[in-house]
């Protein structure tokens, strides 16, 4: 939620490199505050002071009308103790009201002309912090990790498949997924999970870290996590990255980097980690065919905890498909083998897949889509995310308990 002024800048102040201080008037009061000098707020100037990002909004002078975000200072909060320079305000500009006067103070997009207040899932003055408070444990809940945002919608396919498969109503599971904040920071953002929440195939979505707009706000992955078993009550969650993923042709320099770390989150709260693997038989770039080497850092260098990483053990009619084949097949097994081997520290699980199972892929009321190709192009990507649900379905109905795999 955001609490928006118009300001008219007085004077400017301290300058540093890309920021400027500036003194400005408000065109009304901050909500729940009267105007300086007068008794009820019926008029008079409200004098605050708000920072510009220079590289952003260029240098405002005295005189500038500027569009402010004022919520911070709405809710009293430090946050530099500032209004937030939005950029120019033009003439007639129609601002949005202001938000109802409610609980939260979790703030994201920290210190961004757009950071947004929410209330977060484990902060105090939420109706669920009680729980959370000392919530240590998933109690062996099954815990996908995959790399790109266009996985998601296959692994809840995966999902269901096997509910379907095992004679399960599909509709009784309840799935989370938690966005983390590698790619774009507004769930509303993503149209795969508006499609995914609208049709009950996610029970749902809780936004962590700076991503923000979800069913519910936490702070971290962990309370992200734990709010998913013990808030929504959910069976199975999934973690990825929002739509977009930033990668420089490096072997450290891309978002998804941090699914290693999701594992890592899943084992310490003694979840069962289940590794997506990226998998691609038509990318043109030999560091993502196969296995792409993202999930490969990932989960070999960067998780440090124990997981299951699926393998797909495609039929001869799928892996006939266009795009596969009996090299890509062999690349993708010769790959996860060295990718478990070295440390000894995850578990490869051959999962079957038939034609069944891209049945039900093409029922997923989100498009299939990564990286420009959708499922018949590359069917590979997103039969891999599928088996990981498939995995963590079979995870989720045994009443074995996790082990401790904390690292």
């Amino acid at each position: 939620m955001m609490t928006w002024r118009i300001g008219t800048v007085i004077s400017t102040g301290r300058a540093w490199r890309g920021a400027l201080e500036l003194e400005v008037t408000l065109d009304r009061p901050l909500p729940g505050r009267a105007a300086e000098g007068t008794a009820d707020g019926a008029a008079g100037p409200v004098t605050v002071r708000a920072l510009a990002y220079t590289d952003l909004v260029g240098q405002p002078a005295a005189g500038d009308a500027l569009l402010l975000n004022v919520s911070a200072l709405a809710r009293g909060l430090g946050t530099g103790g500032y209004a937030l320079v939005v950029g120019p305000a033009a003439a007639g500009t129609q601002l949005p009201a202001d938000p109802p006067v409610g609980p939260g103070h979790l703030v994201k997009a920290r210190y961004t002309p757009l950071q947004s207040m929410v209330l977060g899932v484990d902060e105090q003055e939420s109706p669920h912090h009680a729980v959370l408070a000392d919530a240590d444990s998933l109690d062996g809940m099954p815990v996908v990790v995959a790399d790109l945002h266009s996985a998601l919608p296959a692994v809840v396919a995966g999902l269901r498949h096997a509910a379907a498969a095992s004679g399960r109503d599909p509709g009784d599971l309840q799935i989370a997924y938690v966005m983390t904040d590698g790619g774009a920071l507004p769930a509303a953002f993503s149209r795969t999970v508006a499609a995914l929440r609208d049709t009950s195939w996610l029970t749902t979505c809780v936004t962590v870290g700076q991503a923000y707009g979800g069913d519910l706000e936490a702070v971290t992955v962990h309370t992200g996590l734990l709010a998913a078993r013990h808030v929504a009550g959910c069976d199975v969650a999934v973690v990825a990255q929002g739509p977009g993923n930033l990668g420089t042709g490096t072997r450290w320099g891309y978002s998804g980097v941090a699914a290693g770390e999701a594992v890592n989150a899943a084992a310490t709260l003694t979840g069962r980690p289940v590794a997506s693997l990226r998998v691609s038989g038509a990318d043109p770039r030999d560091r993502h065919l196969g296995i792409s080497h993202h999930s490969l850092t990932a989960y070999g260098r960067v998780a440090l905890a124990p997981a299951d990483v699926p393998v797909p053990v495609p039929t001869t009619d799928v892996e006939n498909l266009p795009a596969w084949g009996p090299d890509l097949t062999r690349r993708i097994h010769e790959q996860a083998t060295a990718l478990a081997t070295p440390t000894a520290r995850h578990t490869l699980v051959d999962v079957p897949a038939d034609t069944t199972l891209l049945e039900t892929l093409r029922t997923s009321p989100a498009g299939l889509r990564t990286m420009g190709r959708g499922l018949d192009a590359d069917p590979a990507s997103f039969v891999a995310a599928a088996v990981a649900g498939i995995h963590a379905h079979q995870l989720a109905t045994t009443t074995d308990p996790a082990p401790d795999t904390a690292p």
